[in-house]
């Protein structure tokens, strides 16, 4: 049976007098919702220099995890998240033309990560990111939607150029400003040990994979884990909000596919 421990934290920093950032999950109530739902953590970060962003963010945020706890059992994961994703678009766009917001600029990232059986499904728009730990090494699941990543993936800029670049947040996708969005989606077989760690830029910008994989690797409470991260990166700066949520894989239940269903391979 899929079994996890997790651990969320979020810090103003030392700039901001509000946060705009936002985190929520589903955890299932029995071992029969276990396989027929799984679990799902989200985590959002509301658009600097637009009006609302803690709106945006956190409707984005609670849309995902609403929906995703009214879906159908069953229903493979890979379609659901980039759905409910586009729900939660739909969701914040609408926001703009509600009459108490008539006229404000709203937008937000999200990143979303289902899990059930062996599998991990992350979606997500913005720059947001998961990160896979495995074995004490950290790997970078999600790709950021920004330009500056775009100028390195054409050439025109290095790696070590992006954290010095002005545009480095400048986002090419997010939540909101357009009715349609297209969510990036990747699937990840996973193995118990295994950690992931979904967080804003508050704290990627901040904190090497190497830092990351080294404190959540720790034997430690997984909200011990999540104050540690963040703490860490509003120590180093502290200019944006921040935030972490950190998954363990205590254990999986392996399946195999047969005309799209899953079965069990181990009991």
């Amino acid at each position: 049976m899929l079994d996890v421990q997790y651990g969320q934290a979020s810090d103003f920093g030392k700039v901001r007098t509000n946060n705009e950032d936002a985190m929520g999950t589903f955890i299932p109530g029995s071992r029969q919702e276990t396989r027929s739902h799984g679990y799902l953590f989200a985590v959002a970060d509301g658009v600097g220099g637009m009006d609302l962003g803690e709106v945006a963010s956190a409707t984005a945020v609670s849309v995902v995890t609403q929906e995703f706890a009214k879906a159908q059992s069953g229903t493979m994961l890979i379609s659901l998240l980039p759905r409910l994703i586009q729900h939660a678009n739909a969701a914040v766009h609408d926001c703009t033309l509600a009459r108490e917001y008539r006229g404000k600029k709203m937008a937000t990232t999200l990143v979303a990560c289902a899990l059930r059986y062996d599998q991990a499904i992350v979606s997500h728009v913005g720059d947001s990111r998961c990160y896979l730990v495995r074995d004490g090494r950290a790997r970078q699941v999600t790709q950021d939607h920004t330009l500056v990543n775009e100028q390195r993936k054409m050439g025109l800029i290095s790696s070590a150029e992006i954290a010095d670049s002005d545009a480095r947040h400048v986002l090419i996708r997010s939540l909101g400003p357009e009715m349609f969005i297209s969510p990036d989606t990747t699937a990840v077989t996973l193995q118990p040990g295994d950690v992931l760690v979904l967080c804003t830029d508050g704290l990627h910008d901040e904190m090497s994979e190497t830092a990351i994989a080294e404190i959540v690797s720790q034997k430690k409470n997984m909200d011990e884990i999540a104050r540690e991260l963040v703490t860490r990166a509003v120590e180093i700066d502290g200019g944006d909000n921040t935030t972490a949520l950190v998954v363990r894989v205590r254990s999986v239940e392996q399946v195999g596919m047969y005309r799209g269903r899953p079965y069990l391979l181990s009991k």
